[in-house]
């Protein structure tokens, strides 16, 4: 266990770098607040992407999961053509009765008994029965019934090759498309396979070639039966160009020739309603090239292979929307121009009989996510000190590791915590010059009668205001600290997002003033046999106090 008392000096130390943080990070929303608002708006949907990159994904890759090669297709459509080696049932009744399954054979027959060979090779399954019955009936004139049927499809053998993931001879049905047996492949080598060119020989010689983007954009797809010994090929990629940004399908996109227009590489993106303008790089000659222009003047332009699309909405700031919660008979939302103020919104919020002015809170989307990545750097920066020390003897070595247990089950849970993103807007005199941005939450609390207190205390609660009392007295209300008293990091936060440090003489200091609403958390005790791992720990509670307002015990 650490010792405390040497501890008190740092943690002090850390408040005052804490609440000096608050004050430069007020000071840094507002002052890049005004210079935004001398700038030009523009929004972007996406980082600015200049060459293809060897991991951008090829537009259809995703198609080959794994579900074609899952079922096989062993149905027959009224359109197949009966081949060598399929099993066609038979049954004759009335001057002369057989039932059976009889096989196509290599000549392409099937032999019906007291009639001979009847040629069904290449015959349509809905032609079936009519062929079968009109050489039925050249022996059996009448009185005998036919009845021919497709009972299953001979097992066929097909070589998949070309650039496909995991080239072999795959077994299916002669009924099963080309996904099925290119899905048994791996299906498409994203990097090197084409898509627009995979193509089936027979007996040396191309027999059908299929292009995977009328099946993707349209649902077609050449339908024939595969033959045993077929050869399914995948040819090498042909151009390619990248389309990224403000659209929902962010791929290369494949194509035939020198050039591909404009026009057609968006019908396959497909931008966003919002999107407005294009920028093309130029990677075919010796130095990049750019050009920016609005998607309806850059429809007809032609597009090389290597070429990166970039679709941006840009278009300037009019209106901001920010929602306004708490005690107020207004609006819950409200709309205001783009570089308006904070001071300028409040002067158009009626508030309410109830409402504490004073007190007013700004959460922002940014803040938040700012908070939540520093409190991440800092759990990951733990976890990194807990898991590299080092231990001199096997007994500290056995009492660091269930220390470091302890810690790492405590880091996991502090990744979950959800931070607030609140602006501290205490003691500014520049408060009603802050510029709102897109989402802001303003939330204007209602008068409180009472003190919160949590962490280590007996019983945290929420107790009525008391005038003149101390921070000491709520928490000696809340059952006093759980750990000894000259040992407790005592945190006050006030409703409008200012904080203090309660040294041990303040705790019970009529000096320090309460008032309605505030909340006492007194932190947990840290117990560990490292200094360093120590002052992270506290650090870590601090920011979990101010930035989410709970207190995690370890």
């Amino acid at each position: 266990m650490f010792n405390l008392r040497r501890m008190k000096k740092y943690a002090g130390i850390l408040a005052a770098v804490f609440l000096g943080q608050a004050i430069v990070s007020f000071a840094a929303t507002a002052q890049t607040a005004s210079a935004a608002q001398d700038a030009t708006p523009q929004i972007s949907t996406d980082e600015t992407v200049n060459t293809i990159d060897q991991n951008d994904a090829p537009f259809g890759a995703w198609i080959f999961g794994g579900e074609f090669a899952n079922q096989s297709f062993i149905g027959f459509n009224p359109t197949y053509e009966i081949s060598t080696g399929d099993k066609i049932s038979l049954q004759l009744w009335g001057g002369y009765d057989f039932a059976g399954e009889l096989t196509v054979d290599a000549q392409g027959n099937i032999f019906v008994p007291k009639v001979g060979p009847v040629a069904v090779i290449g015959v349509q399954n809905k032609d079936l029965n009519v062929v079968v019955s009109e050489a039925v009936k050249r022996v059996f004139r009448k009185n005998v019934g036919v009845y021919a049927n497709l009972g299953a499809a001979e097992p066929v053998k097909v070589f998949v090759t070309g650039f496909v993931q995991q080239p072999g001879l795959y077994a299916g049905h002669a009924s099963d498309s080309v996904l099925f047996f290119l899905d048994k492949a791996g299906g498409i080598d994203p990097q090197r396979g084409s898509f627009l060119n995979v193509r089936v020989l027979r007996g040396g010689q191309e027999y059908k070639s299929i292009n995977l983007y009328d099946f993707i954009l349209s649902g077609s797809l050449s339908q024939f039966q595969i033959a045993d010994g077929d050869t399914v090929i995948v040819s090498p990629v042909l151009s390619q160009a990248g389309v990224f940004g403000g659209v929902q399908n962010k791929n290369l996109f494949e194509f035939e020739g020198a050039t591909v227009k404009l026009s057609t590489l968006l019908d396959m993106a497909r931008p966003y309603a919002q999107s407005t303008h294009v920028r093309i790089s130029r990677n075919n000659s010796q130095k990049i090239e750019v050009q920016y222009m609005r998607i309806e003047d850059a429809i007809d332009l032609d597009v090389l292979p290597g070429d990166v699309v970039d679709v941006t909405s840009d278009k300037n700031q009019g209106t901001i929307s920010v929602r306004v919660e708490g005690e107020h008979t207004g609006a819950q939302e409200l709309v205001v121009p783009y570089g308006a103020t904070l001071g300028e919104l409040l002067s158009q919020v009626r508030f309410g009989p109830n409402a504490q002015k004073d007190a007013v809170q700004l959460l922002r989307e940014s803040v938040k996510q700012r908070q939540k990545e520093t409190l991440q750097a800092q759990l990951r920066a733990l976890e990194a000190s807990v898991l590299t020390a080092r231990s001199k003897t096997a007994a500290e070595a056995d009492l660091r590791q269930r220390e470091a247990e302890l810690i790492l089950q405590w880091v996991e849970r502090a990744r979950d915590v959800e931070t607030k993103g609140q602006v501290s807007l205490a003691g500014s005199a520049s408060a009603d010059d802050i510029l709102l941005e897109q989402g802001d939450i303003i939330r204007i609390p209602r008068t409180s009668n009472l003190v919160m207190v949590h962490g280590d205390v007996l019983f945290p609660s929420a107790m009525a205001y008391q005038g003149d009392q101390t921070a000491r007295h709520y928490i000696e209300q809340a059952g006093g600290f759980t750990q000894s008293a000259s040992a407790a990091n005592v945190l006050l936060l006030h409703r409008d997002g200012s904080f203090r440090r309660l040294s041990k003489r303040e705790v019970g200091n009529g000096n320090v003033i309460l008032k309605p609403g505030d909340e006492i958390f007194v932190l947990p005790r840290v117990q560990t046999k490292s200094f360093q791992l120590a002052q992270d720990i506290i650090t870590i509670f601090y920011q979990l106090a101010l930035s989410a307002g709970v207190v995690l015990r370890l």
